[in-house]
């Protein structure tokens, strides 16, 4: 924001410039005109007033209590905000008098530096004023705004200017509520992206605002809404008896804006995918919210994960089975889905539950495009295996892609097989994190080569394999230093210190 620069306070009293001061910006005082100035001014005094000359001593201390007394109010005392007023105008109306009395031709010819510099500076203040213009009317008009009929776009203008430029939560939180109301009065529908993205936006906000509650409240509200909606609209299709969508209301073009094409009419099975796709982000959304360490709910964060995993593998199925319907449409994309199969399995590991998040890893991993990513993914199932519990053969799901799993005879066997795979995908990890260079390479291939040679060192010191884990941490805490992953450093040199003594 910009900041008020206080210009500096002038001493009363005659104003002497030094004569090597060579720079035309000088204010001259005539001196005949402020003669007459003086003889008017004692001109229009009355005949019976008295001249007398200002003492110089300190005023007396009783004189605020004698005008009190005397019925006089007495002088308030200056506020900061007025002597800032009162300067800026004071040396604007200077400046004004010496630009009006200067030629520009003395100022370039004596002070050619100070000239540039001023042009320089007004070119500059142009510039900046006519960009916020047009950034104001650019961003205040944009078909984020347009597209909703008038009396919602100036509500949701004032929404959004209270949300983020002029914070005001009380404000923008009553008209968000307008905007919704106006929804409702101009026929919108309730579950059009619109409308529902005014919803979305106004949880954002709260988040922001740090209202967790709030934000929690307004998806759980949007979230049921959209479940119930594809609930009917199922058990009508089973019945035969499904509706017709009627088109929404069209919103008139203003004068000299081009006139939006009309979009096609969306069927019921279309909008079914639609909500049910958005169903799934919001439900991923509200286990992020749970999680947060100023709500932490853990098991409602799962339940949310769980539902939405659900969901997105029992549509895939069917499509697959059945086909999509008629004007249906794509349904979530593989990274939509390999990003709710990995929340669904970091949610398990936070509940120690290892042997249920590797298989959404690895489902996870098979749906990544990602180089980075992938490499991430490969060091979650490496930690997912050096902490799996011990259970009967065949009982966990990744026992069937361990083909050593039915010739285990003890519980140590089992441990150490655990324990060579964690060791090779953290291997495979560090690999696929060097591979990508240039424009491939993303900060998440730092991220994901410093946890992993973290990850190897201590699967190593699992394996009795002291010296070669306190090397693999070492180069941890080196490259956690080098790209700034202070924190991974300080797990690493923590790991290094725990390893005994040679």
């Amino acid at each position: 924001m910009p900041v008020l620069r206080a210009a500096g306070m002038r001493s009363a009293g005659a104003l002497r410039l030094s004569q090597r001061c060579t720079s035309p910006l000088v204010l001259r005082l005539q001196p005949s005109r402020c003669r007459q100035q003086t003889l008017l001014a004692l001109s229009i005094l009355p005949a019976n007033h008295q001249c007398r000359p200002k003492s110089t001593s300190p005023p007396n201390q009783d004189s605020e209590s004698s005008a009190k007394q005397a019925g006089q109010t007495p002088n308030p005392s200056p506020s900061l905000k007025g002597m800032l007023w009162r300067a800026i105008k004071t040396d604007t109306s200077r400046a004004w008098y010496v630009i009006r009395h200067t030629s520009f031709s003395e100022v370039m010819r004596r002070n050619p530096g100070e000239a540039f510099g001023a042009i320089v500076a007004v070119v500059g203040a142009v510039a900046i004023f006519v960009y916020c213009v047009y950034a104001y009317y650019t961003y205040f008009n944009s078909r984020q705004f347009t597209r909703y009929p008038d009396p919602v776009a100036q509500a949701l203008r004032k929404a959004l200017y209270f949300s983020n430029h002029d914070p005001d939560p009380q404000r923008a939180l009553r008209y968000y509520k307008q905007a919704l109301e106006l929804c409702d009065q101009e026929g919108l529908d309730h579950f059009s992206d619109d409308v529902t993205g005014i919803k979305i936006q106004v949880a954002a906000w709260l988040e922001n605002i740090e209202s967790y509650q709030n934000a929690i409240s307004v998806l759980e509200n949007l979230l049921g809404d959209c479940k119930r909606w594809v609930e009917v609209m199922e058990k009508s299709a089973e019945e035969g008896s499904l509706p017709k969508l009627e088109p929404p209301p069209a919103v008139a073009a203003k004068e000299g804006e081009p006139v939006a094409l009309e979009k096609p009419l969306e069927n019921i099975w279309a909008k079914r995918s639609r909500l049910l796709a958005k169903a799934v982000s919001i439900s991923v959304k509200l286990a992020n919210l749970y999680s947060d360490e100023h709500v932490l709910e853990r098991e409602l964060a799962h339940e949310r994960l769980v539902w939405a995993v659900e969901t997105t593998l029992r549509e895939t199925q069917r499509r697959a089975k059945e086909g999509p319907k008629e004007g249906e449409g794509a349904w979530m994309s593989p990274e939509e889905i390999g990003g709710s199969l990995e929340a669904l399995a970091q949610s398990y590991q936070d509940k120690t539950q290892y042997h249920l998040a590797l298989p959404l890893f690895f489902q996870a991993l098979r749906l990544c495009q990602d180089p980075c990513h992938i490499a991430l993914l490969m060091n979650n199932i490496s930690t997912s295996f050096a902490e799996h519990p011990l259970i009967p053969a065949g009982d966990a799901p990744v026992h069937a892609m361990m083909e050593d799993s039915k010739t285990w005879v003890t519980a140590a066997e089992q441990r150490a097989s655990y324990l060579a795979s964690a060791q090779r995908w953290a291997q495979n990890a560090i690999s696929h994190a060097s591979e990508p260079q240039d424009e491939k390479r993303t900060p998440e291939c730092d991220q994901a080569c410093a946890v992993s040679l973290s990850n190897l060192g201590s699967v190593l010191a699992m394996l009795g394999k002291t010296t070669e884990a306190r090397v693999k941490y070492e180069q941890s805490i080196a490259l956690s230093k080098k790209f700034g992953f202070d924190d991974y450093a300080a797990e690493a040199g923590a790991r290094l210190q725990s390893l005994p003594k040679a």
